[in-house]
């Protein structure tokens, strides 16, 4: 039985688990992490879930995305996840956490990780991961619309590959500071 830790809407822990699988209580969270692994060409690996998954089934989706267990942090399941799904072993330096997204009972944390990857020489998780690629912008958004990659929005994308070359979210500094 694999148990979350459940944390209240300002992302305190409430000293609560649940079981996967259970719905998450009334103003409560749990955290799930996506981690977008790029190359020095720009292009990100993606992943195709197996076809036998319960959600997405058969669907390309970012480089990892998993559920943080109890006593995880985010950062900490992120470094699981990326281990576990590519056998890829990550260290917390690598990670930049850029953006968190909160939907109804989710804390989604999305890190970028700029790395080059022999995808050949990957150990793929063999209950999650069918295969990897590498992927530029344009072609991830052809894969959304042609419906087989997760329907993520076409913003979050283009969001995605613009973070992983900046720090922040703006263009450029205030000419005003002095």
């Amino acid at each position: 039985m694999e148990l979350f830790d459940v944390y209240d809407r300002e992302r305190n822990l409430t000293g609560r688990t649940m079981e996967r699988g259970k719905p998450v209580p009334e103003g409560c969270y749990r955290m799930v992490v996506h981690i977008c692994i790029f190359n020095s060409d720009g292009k990100m690996l993606i992943q195709q879930r197996q076809p036998f998954k319960h959600s997405w089934s058969g669907m390309w989706d970012l480089s990892v995305g998993g559920s943080s267990v109890a006593g995880d942090t985010s950062l900490s399941a992120a470094i699981r996840e990326t281990g576990e799904e590519l056998g890829i072993r990550l260290s917390p330096d690598e990670l930049r956490r850029v953006l968190t997204i909160q939907t109804k009972g989710i804390f989604d944390d999305i890190y970028i990780v700029n790395k080059n990857v022999d995808e050949t020489s990957l150990t793929l998780q063999a209950e999650e991961v069918a295969q990897v690629k590498w992927a530029d912008i344009s072609e991830i958004k052809k894969m959304i619309e042609e419906k087989i990659f997760i329907p993520y929005h076409e913003a979050l994308i283009d969001l995605l590959f613009f973070m992983k070359d900046h720090d922040g979210a703006r263009t450029a500094q205030d000419e005003t500071e002095r």
